[in-house]
């Protein structure tokens, strides 16, 4: 994921569907920092601004956990939200205090499932 400086106020990863929420996990980006939804507190990755990283996600819905990673490294594990049907999105959709524009880039997406 590339996220261009200035972007801000933007999810830019989503898992949807959950029992009670809309979503199982949204990762936001706010002054170059990605987070746990609009959650400022819960930094995923610090300086996230002009250079690719890479974003791995883990949704065990047996298990009821979200895992996420960043370049390798595990930075955010999270309760899972339940619900019967999932999918992911990615892109750029507005949050609170969005900048004027909004841009994310990816590559070599792939999606896995267990058997």
């Amino acid at each position: 994921m590339y996220v261009p400086s200035g972007t801000s106020g933007a999810s830019v990863m989503q898992v949807f569907g959950a029992a009670t929420h809309a979503t199982t996990l949204m990762l936001h980006v706010y002054d170059g920092r990605l987070t746990y939804y609009h959650q400022l507190t819960k930094v995923v990755a610090d300086r996230v601004y002009d250079r690719w990283i890479r974003l791995n996600v883990i949704h065990d819905v047996a298990a009821a956990n979200v895992t996420v990673f960043v370049d390798g490294e595990r930075r955010l594990a999270a309760p899972g939200q339940g619900g019967k049907e999932h999918y992911f999105k990615f892109g750029v959709y507005k949050q609170h205090d969005p900048s004027h524009r909004m841009e994310s880039r990816w590559r070599n997406v792939a999606i896995y499932t267990k058997p």
